[in-house]
């Protein structure tokens, strides 16, 4: 069994119109949030062994702050590749990222993260900014992880909820 973490980066700031889509960070809410998320991922002993994040500032801030929260000690694999990349780009990305981990975390943006997590659990969710998708997976290596695999979501967690 493994565990996937997906985790829509926290609120941006859309103040300065001169930033390209890439380029915007987080705003004041985002940057409040995200370390909230990782403070709950330490206190639900869930720190990911290995975390991969889109290279968009909001995506980078994002990882790095929950990393910092839940004490994550690894470096954080940043791949242009999942700038608002699509359900089979993260499954690539884990493909290719991840080994034996036990708890990998993908950091990105919708509709991709509700794409992927319907895909893998079958149910419906909304994934507002920094919310955080625990999926269960019955598999024994990523390598195994497909679109057609049947996962559990254990949990759905939002930042104004917790």
């Amino acid at each position: 069994m493994k565990t996937l973490l997906i985790l829509r980066h926290a609120k941006s700031d859309w103040d300065n119109a001169q930033l390209s889509d890439h380029d915007r960070p987080l705003n004041k809410r985002g940057l409040r949030e995200a370390p909230l998320m990782g403070d709950l991922l330490r206190a639900q002993g869930l720190a990911p062994d290995l975390i991969l994040s889109s290279t968009a500032v909001r995506a980078r801030q994002t990882a790095e702050l929950v990393s910092e929260g839940c004490g994550y000690a690894n470096e954080i694999i940043f791949s242009r590749d999942l700038y608002l990349a699509e359900p089979e780009g993260y499954l690539e990305a884990i493909h290719l990222m991840a080994g034996d981990e036990e708890t990998v975390m993908v950091v990105g943006h919708n509709p991709g993260m509700e794409e992927l997590v319907s895909g893998l659990t079958k149910e419906s969710v909304t994934m507002t900014t920094a919310n955080l998708a625990q999926v269960a997976l019955p598999i024994e290596h990523w390598r195994e992880l497909h679109e057609k695999t049947k996962g559990k979501l254990i949990q759905l967690w939002r930042p104004k909820e917790i």
